[in-house]
């Protein structure tokens, strides 16, 4: 009879275990120093190798050469517990076997000794099912169990066992599987079943575990059976229903050219073909927090479960756009697929959350937007230098005006570059002098013209600025409260004068605060 592959391939040792590192050091060290604890907690998501690690503790513990980290494999004890019909070794699967009565069967079968073997290993799967009154039934057993007597409970939610219990076992945590080890695992199993596979299927196959060797395993024996010795991506992925990352890119594609067409096309396209498009969000979620990694750490980055070429393709995609653009995308597409999961008309909610992310794409930073409230015109592109003037770069007031422009373009500040350029300069007795609109007071403050004219190496040079169609009167005799003197040296005051130049208004009321 066929074997599937997760079953013929399941470790046997901890020399054959993937990963868990930490849990097995702890045991090995355990068996060795003769530290055998009567219960332990093996908890982790599914296809983490808990299960597995318990027989193979069970094998180290009953073994004919003794207990040891290594067991012979070839005794009856060992081979018994591999097929899973060992007499003291117990497996119980708590989702079927979760009530008191079931609890009260295993308290009269731990009075027992071992049948043959050093130790009667009761191994519990899916733990957390046990209802209240059964584990209320197994407490005063567990905590005071004979010297033959070992358990394992094996969960996947280790929050629903309780505290009286947990704190009565030593508990595990097992880890899910870095891609790199699932990746490699399979590579060893193609080779030994003769199947060729590159590192791209690999990876699609890796991936759809999400860290799960035995998740991955299920899909290998799926894939071959499908598609034969030679696997292929395209074959693969669409066994798996699994989106290939051209077709995601076609996403990215619409957003970099804000084309909401070819995103109602695509969800005609994906409606067409059958797809599920709470699937195809869920893909596109990963993508987009894939971009935002390679965006960020490169394309050397462990963090993405993907294969080089993939990470390499990413990483070009994701040059294209910043890294709050790819942020503000993944939120989106998390909403629309939380949106899904209750929608009556997926395509519709579909439709509408691809058309928000073309325009969220269209978003102007709060920069921008004062600026254009003042009247500035910011550059098209706000990530590019605006052009200098084509004026000659010798004295006088159009040298002056390029020099100022090339300044603030080197000082990367657009906006203030972009209000020289909407200015009169003139050259003035012992500096300049800038005749410039209102509106554009934020684009030049006195402290920013002060720094470009430092990145210029003129910092002595006076600049004076006038802005046409202000009106910020002088205050009036009485018009402010308080004491003369304070008021005096209330206005007087730089910071003061440099608001009033920029906001305007008037000052109705000084007072001193430490009166």
């Amino acid at each position: 009879m066929y074997q599937v592959i997760a079953r013929k391939y399941r470790p046997q040792t901890f020399a054959e275990l993937v990963s868990q590192e930490h849990v097995k050091t702890t045991l090995e060290n355990a068996i060795l120093q003769n530290r055998i604890a009567h219960g332990y907690i093996f908890s982790g998501q599914r296809g983490t190798g808990k299960t597995t690690v318990a027989r193979i503790l069970a094998r180290c513990l009953n073994c004919v050469q003794g207990a040891t980290p290594a067991p012979c494999g070839v005794c009856s004890s060992c081979l018994e517990i591999a097929a899973g019909n060992s007499p003291d070794v117990i497996e119980i699967d708590a989702a079927s076997n979760r009530g008191i009565n079931e609890m009260r069967e295993l308290r009269e079968n731990v009075r027992y000794r071992p049948s043959r073997d050093r130790y009667k290993i009761f191994i519990i799967d899916e733990a957390h099912q046990i209802t209240s009154e059964a584990f209320n039934a197994l407490l005063k057993t567990l905590e005071e169990p004979p010297e033959w007597v070992v358990f394992v409970l094996c969960t996947t939610e280790s929050h629903k066992i309780p505290a009286t219990i947990a704190s009565r076992c030593q508990h595990f945590s097992f880890r899910s599987v870095e891609f790199e080890d699932v990746v490699a695992r399979m590579q060893w199993i193609c080779s030994q079943e003769g199947i060729r596979a590159d590192a791209e299927v690999l990876a699609v196959l890796a991936q759809a575990g999400e860290g799960s060797v035995r998740d991955s395993l299920s899909a290998l024996d799926q894939a071959i059976a499908c598609c034969g010795d030679e696997l292929r991506a395209a074959d693969v992925r669409a066994l798996l229903g699994a989106f290939s990352l051209d077709s995601l890119h076609q996403v990215t594609g619409a957003l970099a050219a804000s084309d909401s067409r070819r995103m109602m096309e695509l969800v005609a396209d994906l409606e067409r073909n059958g797809q599920s498009l709470p699937h195809f969000c869920r893909e596109l979620a990963v993508y987009f927090r894939n971009l935002i990694v390679a965006r960020i750490a490169g394309e050397a980055t462990p963090l993405i479960a993907a294969s080089p070429g993939e990470r390499r393709r990413l990483a070009e995609i994701a040059a294209g756009f910043s890294e709050e653009d790819l942020t503000r995308y993944l939120h989106l597409t998390l909403e629309l697929y939380g949106d899904l999961q209750r929608s009556t008309q997926p395509r519709l909610h579909t439709e509408i959350g691809l058309l928000r992310m073309v325009q969220a794409g269209k978003l102007l930073a709060i920069e921008e937007a004062l600026a254009s409230l003042g009247g500035s015109s910011p550059p098209a592109n706000p990530g590019q230098r605006p052009a200098p003037p084509s004026v000659p770069h010798a004295g006088g007031a159009g040298g002056w005006k390029a020099r100022l422009h090339r300044a603030f373009t080197d000082l990367k500040m657009p906006y203030s570059a972009d209000a020289i350029n909407h200015s009169k300069v003139e050259e003035a007795p012992g500096g300049v002098r800038i005749e410039a609109p209102a509106e554009l007071k934020l684009s030049l403050r006195k402290a920013d013209l002060q720094r470009a004219l430092q990145h210029l190496g003129a910092s002595g040079t006076r600049v004076d600025v006038a802005f046409v169609g202000e009106s910020a009167p002088a205050p009036a005799a009485g018009e402010i409260e308080g004491n003369e003197e304070l008021t005096r040296r209330a206005l007087s005051h730089p910071e003061v004068q440099r608001i009033r130049e920029s906001l305007g208004g008037q000052v109705r009321a000084v007072r001193d605060l430490k009166e």
